[in-house]
């Protein structure tokens, strides 16, 4: 039997009209420290976008690496569980081990165009099987005889990053 391992991600899109309240905390922040070192890399130039940045100063391509501890401790407070995709009974369950911080769009005197995103790559998990627009998957580190699945409904910005087959 064959068995496929999986990497999702879920890549959330944060922007001025966001209303939770972790939401705000990772926007204004990420603002506020773009816009620090937005001013020190275009220092002496006229650019103030984040486009016009990148295709004229070569130091603005790390952006987004320069940006990453200022939203840091919010990713850690969701304790390693990717927020807002729940299983079929309403549950968080995806565990991610990694993420991303993306800058978008934004611009050091606008804050209504500051637009990131923050993507978040699951551990593996067994793909079991699909069923209409659902997935059925497990947890890789199962050392039980029963296997414990989640069904949980495909969305938007959610996509399957890796996969990986082998022989069970």
């Amino acid at each position: 039997m064959y068995t496929r391992i999986i990497t999702l991600c879920y890549r959330k899109i944060i922007d001025i009209n966001v209303v939770k309240p972790w939401d705000k905390l990772v926007f204004d922040d990420s603002y506020a420290e773009f816009k620090i070192q937005a001013q020190q890399i275009s220092y002496g130039t006229p650019y103030t976008s984040y486009a016009e940045l990148l295709r004229n100063v070569p130091a603005a391509k790390n952006l987004s690496a320069l940006v990453t501890p200022a939203i840091s401790s919010y990713v850690q407070q969701l304790n390693e569980t990717v927020p807002e995709i729940l299983n079929n009974l309403g549950r968080r369950f995806l565990i991610f081990r990694q993420f991303q911080f993306e800058l978008i769009n934004s611009d050091i005197n606008d804050k209504n165009k500051h637009q990131i995103a923050v993507n978040f790559f699951t551990e593996p998990l067994v793909w079991y099987d699909t069923i209409s627009n659902y997935l059925l998957i497990g947890h890789l580190s199962q050392t039980t005889e029963d296997i414990y699945t989640h069904l949980f409904q495909l969305q938007p910005y959610l996509s399957i990053h890796s996969i990986k087959t082998g022989q069970s």
